[in-house]
């Protein structure tokens, strides 16, 4: 089932990351691929204020695709969009806790996780989630240190 994300919305309710950071998108994305890896799950994640807007060639990289909304657009917008327009909704879970972003998904008959929830699972926090990924050669222990505040 592949992920739909409200980009800032999850780094919002993630515990170690703030807004105000700015590599806050990159540190999300690079998250999202270990999850997508891990789960053999596509994700697209939506970011506001990308100009020019649309799919952003240096962060995207399978699994997962980043998308900005253009200048004068919201990331909800353009997320109810892609609900709306996708082949097959039923086979979206969309992360948000947009409550306008959350009624369009489930309207489609998308699933529905909240931000908080699901930022958990990122952290692996969740009850039989397991730990959050470790780093698997002596190159990643740095970038491993930095997303989990080592």
């Amino acid at each position: 089932m592949p992920l739909l994300v409200d980009g800032h919305n999850l780094i919002g309710r993630m515990p170690d990351m703030s807004l105000a950071d700015a590599d806050d998108e990159a540190e999300l994305v690079r998250r999202l691929r270990r999850y997508c890896q891990r789960n053999r799950r596509r994700a697209t994640v939506v970011f506001d204020r990308g100009l020019p807007g649309g799919v952003s060639p240096a962060l995207s990289a399978p699994p997962v695709e980043v998308v900005f909304a253009a200048a004068g657009e919201s990331a909800d917008r353009v997320l109810m969009r892609r609900i709306r327009r996708a082949r097959d909704p039923r086979g979206l879970l969309v992360v948000s806790s947009d409550r306008m972003v959350q009624e369009a998904a489930r309207a489609q008959g998308a699933r529905v996780i909240a931000s908080e929830e699901f930022a958990a699972q990122l952290v692996g926090r969740l009850a039989g989630q397991g730990e959050p990924d470790k780093p698997t050669t002596v190159g990643n222990v740095d970038e491993w240190l930095r997303a989990f505040g080592g």
